[in-house]
């Protein structure tokens, strides 16, 4: 939701005040505009993200079976601009400064793309990155030394920091092989759950579309949405009893 419908609700909803503890002054749009700026600026949703991944990892939830890493886009309003005519950060505008065009297929989005690394055994996030929607899937590698990476087509080609088991892609001259195909359906089956966080990012903690103007802002909403998916999929993985 937006800073402005945000403060409507604490101000209008028990169940927010709850949240915030009752506080006596209750945070206005310009608070929590204040508030993602200086963690924006600090780098402390870095911090706050590697906290996590630590606590995570203290548990006993390792990265064990490798990795698959993924893109989304998340649409924002480029206004009344063509798709060559980007706003810059300059725009005096309510629209999207810096948010760019991209084609995939015959649809175009505007906007950013949130780039994730799930890991295969426990299928939590372990690695974000936001970019604008016109950078490559393959351009953002979010691999460690030493992880499997089990990536699509889309990542063919592309440097890897871990063990590249990316899926082939036939190029001129070069069909694929009997092989190649059956390496391809394993991989894609390996993959299968890594749909799943975005489908519940989009459905449950709404990042397809932003109202966010910069991507630092975007980036920043990005984080706590993993976080959230994190601490969603911890409970799962409890209910299921395979995490004490």
């Amino acid at each position: 939701m937006s800073d402005s419908e945000l403060e409507r609700q604490v101000i209008d909803r028990i169940s927010f005040r709850n949240f915030l503890g009752f506080p006596d002054d209750i945070p206005d749009r310009c608070t929590v505009w204040t508030f993602r700026e200086r963690i924006a600026e600090t780098g402390k949703d870095r911090e706050i993200w590697d906290e996590l991944q630590r606590q995570i990892e203290s548990k006993g939830l390792e990265v064990k079976k490798g990795v698959m890493q993924d893109a989304s886009f998340i649409t924002s309003d480029p206004g009344h601009k063509k798709a060559n005519e980007p706003r810059g950060p300059e725009a005096k505008t309510r629209r999207d400064k810096e948010g760019t065009w991209a084609k995939k297929g015959n649809k175009s989005s505007f906007g950013y793309k949130l780039h994730t690394k799930m890991d295969i055994k426990y299928q939590l996030i372990r690695n974000y990155e936001t970019t604008t929607a016109s950078v490559h899937d393959s351009q953002i590698d979010l691999t460690k030394k030493g992880e499997i990476n089990y990536q699509d087509k889309g990542y063919f080609g592309a440097e890897c920091a871990g063990f590249d088991a990316g899926m082939k892609r036939a190029v001129r001259g070069h069909p694929l092989t009997i092989h190649d195909k059956r390496r391809n359906k394993r991989i894609s089956r390996k993959r299968s759950p890594g749909e799943r966080p975005y489908a519940v990012l989009k459905t449950v903690f709404k990042v397809k579309y932003t109202l966010l103007t910069m991507i630092k802002h975007v980036n920043v909403k990005n984080m706590y949405s993993c976080f959230n998916f994190d601490l969603f999929q911890l409970r799962t993985l409890k209910k299921q009893g395979r995490i004490a």
